[in-house]
């Protein structure tokens, strides 16, 4: 793999080598390497254990949390038509910031060693190995420290009462992202709605890489002009 006269091995821990393909970087990490087995980031075996995370933690580890959260605006007093209502908008929540995570964030340009490195690790891995099964979910340990200021957030946008219930449904939109990103890679679907997830994604990988941010729903990209067209895709098939 050679770009601009640096080569990156692929038999060597990764994080550290792709800084130095400087502009090359995006076009690198674009070319998918479709493996069910991912690379090694790092020469540590404990830095290493840290990026890897079973699909299923994610749903064992925060949906008490969830549930939670949801308790505790139940026992402050908030009725059932309340905490339904204030779950349902954190869940709608959710899905903005996954759209703007995804879109601002994940799909940065960056040309800096630095800049490279940091955005291999965040989401560039991803798409260069769409098919690691153990780099698909976040880690407990990025989604505990990504909570602090959204729950701060909850709290400075809701009352006392309604904030838990509020952040327990954006918690919850959180867990069917996880899972239904790891679902859509590695499933196949039978049902309608989520073959239709399944293809909006994947031409996200590996069609339209500019496109299609939304994974648990398409709705922002609708409202922001980034949902891939018919033409655009047939386009990009003919390339």
């Amino acid at each position: 793999m050679v770009a601009k006269g640096f080569t990156v091995d692929l038999d060597k821990p990764l994080a550290f080598q792709v800084g130095h393909l400087g502009e090359a970087y995006d076009e690198w990490v674009h070319q998918p390497i479709v493996t069910k087995e991912g690379p090694r980031f790092f020469q540590s075996d404990f830095s290493e254990f840290l990026t890897l995370t079973v699909w299923w933690a994610v749903p064992v580890i925060w949906l008490p949390v969830v549930a939670w959260c949801i308790s505790m605006s139940v026992s402050m007093g908030c009725s059932l038509p309340e905490v339904v209502s204030l779950i349902a908008l954190g869940i709608l929540a959710w899905t903005f910031i996954e759209y703007c995570l995804h879109r601002f964030l994940f799909h940065m340009k960056t040309k800096s060693y630095w800049g490279n490195t940091a955005h291999y690790l965040i989401h560039g891995y991803h798409h260069k190995h769409p098919m690691d099964r153990l780099r698909l979910v976040f880690p407990p340990a990025l989604t505990a420290i990504t909570c602090f200021p959204l729950w701060n957030l909850a709290k400075l946008l809701a009352t006392p009462s309604a904030a838990p219930a509020l952040f327990g449904g954006g918690l919850f939109g959180y867990v069917m992202y996880d899972v239904t990103h790891y679902y859509v890679h590695h499933a196949n679907p039978t049902v309608a709605v989520t073959k239709n997830l399944k293809k909006s994604h994947l031409n996200h990988h590996f069609r339209i890489q500019d496109k299609g941010f939304g994974v648990t729903s398409s709705l922002w990209d609708k409202v922001f002009g980034t949902l891939p067209t018919t033409k655009a895709l047939k386009r990009e098939q003919q390339h």
